[in-house]
């Protein structure tokens, strides 16, 4: 359920919904027409914690059941969808259909630790870098390169 309350609205009289998520319109806008470097100190000052924006998306994944998985390689970064529990085969062949037919298995990096380490690198280094094969379930935040065969 998505709610647009008023400027002065009291939390406690929002509706009760199990998936709900509540935001102001007006200061929606605000956030979107202010510079990227600008948004977060915005939303601090405002006490909300996040954007409405972000917190509809995050509600989107939970309700829909999904999470997102990344691929660091020094010429392109990107991130991609999946349903929780997909194993890392079906990860792989989201990014391409090869990939989890040829699946051999696939080297992960937790997000947080990834982010410790300053990137793929780093935690490598750090001994963070996991080998896992064909049953490993991804997490959300996942940063994998995945080894297959054509």
């Amino acid at each position: 359920m998505f709610a647009n309350v008023k400027d002065d609205s009291d939390k406690s009289d929002e509706l009760e919904q199990k998936n709900k998520v509540v935001l102001n319109a007006k200061i929606e806008l605000e956030l979107s027409e202010l510079p990227e470097a600008e948004r977060a100190e915005y939303v601090k000052e405002l006490g909300i914690g996040e954007s409405g924006l972000d917190a509809l998306i995050k509600k989107a994944y939970e309700v829909l059941g999904l999470l997102t998985f990344s691929r660091a390689a020094r010429w392109n970064r990107a991130a991609w969808t999946i349903k929780k529990g997909a194993k890392a085969p079906q990860a792989a062949g989201v990014i391409h259909t090869d990939f989890e037919k040829g699946f051999i298995r696939a080297e992960v990096i937790g997000y947080d630790d990834f982010i410790k380490y300053n990137g793929e690198l780093g935690a490598r280094d750090a001994g963070r870098l996991r080998l896992e094969g064909k049953e490993y379930v991804v997490q959300d935040g996942d940063v994998c390169h995945f080894r297959f065969a054509l």
